[in-house]
């Protein structure tokens, strides 16, 4: 069972926001399934949360429980002082900001769930898990399976364009295929690499902390190379230094000596040059390796995979 609480908040007496609920309905709508329709997580959707007691009350409910995943996601103001970091609430007052992080950390730590991830899209957001402004270093240890993605370093704003965070929306780009390895499994890590990369230096900077020994699965979409097809990648290539001899028989062009087996081989191994598993040997392209009996082999990436499938783990 996955299960996650996902909450926006717009309405703030003093500073409203334009995108925060438009964040966490996209990424709720994107979590609750997988690519090809199934069912994903159970996603609870909370918009304008008045008090800081109905927030708590969710949180606590999320990290309840023996779940497989349980994540938390946020958007809205942040807020930082010297007694640390804040998820501010709309009843905020002097000393009294909203949810410490401090707090959500604590529940995470000691939840039983699996894996807990959080994900915050707010000011001061990578504040999260680090140690107090004042120096005190309470809940700041990240236990073993717990991952948090902020948008921002402790000293940064989170930026809203056209009512839509650009942390998120990098986000939801990512969990719809924009982060998914070849099989379609999209994992914190990959979320994190994708976004990392869309924004500059120049821009707000992510963080990424975790204390995990794998990666767990966020969301699936549809594989760019069947599981099936994949797996033949060595039957093509005996070892992985091997390569795979080619011939004008390869090619469906070559009506008179085409063999249909090796033409169905060769659609694969096309498949495998497009993803980067393979790359022809002395020709720029599969079609002249096969035309002048060249070969291919398996690009590093394609031994990654070549190594997952002759180790049963793909």
């Amino acid at each position: 069972m996955k299960k996650a609480l996902a909450v926006g908040i717009d309405e703030y007496p003093t500073a409203p926001l334009n995108g925060c609920i438009n964040d966490a309905s996209a990424l709720a709508n994107t979590l609750e399934k997988n690519g090809d329709g199934s069912p994903n997580f159970d996603v609870r959707l909370l918009t304008n949360v008045s008090t800081k007691s109905e927030f708590m009350t969710a949180i606590t409910e999320l990290f309840e429980g023996d779940s497989d995943i349980a994540l938390l996601y946020f958007s809205g103001h942040g807020h930082l002082d010297s007694k640390g970091g804040f998820l501010v609430t709309p009843d905020h007052q002097k000393n009294d900001e909203g949810v410490s992080m401090n707090t959500i950390l604590g529940l995470a730590n000691k939840s039983k769930a699996k894996d807990k991830i959080i994900i915050l899209d707010c000011c001061h957001s990578g504040q999260f898990g680090s140690p107090d402004v004042a120096g005190e270093q309470t809940v700041t240890q990240i236990a073993e399976g717990v991952v948090v993605l902020t948008a921002s370093k402790n000293d940064e704003a989170s930026v809203e364009v056209n009512g839509h965070g650009i942390f998120t929306s990098l986000l939801i780009d990512a969990l719809q295929g924009g982060a998914a390895d070849l099989r379609g499994e999209i994992t914190p890590g990959s979320v994190y690499a994708y976004i990392d990369q869309a924004l500059g230096p120049w821009d707000q900077r992510p963080v990424f902390k975790t204390n995990v020994s794998r990666f767990t699965s966020l969301r699936k979409i549809n594989p760019q190379v069947p599981a099936e097809k994949l797996r033949m990648i060595v039957e093509y290539f005996e070892k992985p230094e091997s390569e795979h001899k080619l011939d004008p028989s390869y090619e469906f062009d070559n009506k008179d000596i085409a063999d249909p087996d090796k033409v169905e081989i060769m659609k694969d191994l096309q498949k495998f040059v497009s993803v980067g598993l393979v790359v022809p040997v002395g020709e720029e392209h599969m079609y002249y390796a096969a035309q002048n009996s060249k070969s291919c082999r398996l690009t590093a990436l394609g031994y990654h995979y070549w190594r997952l499938v002759k180790e049963k783990k793909l």
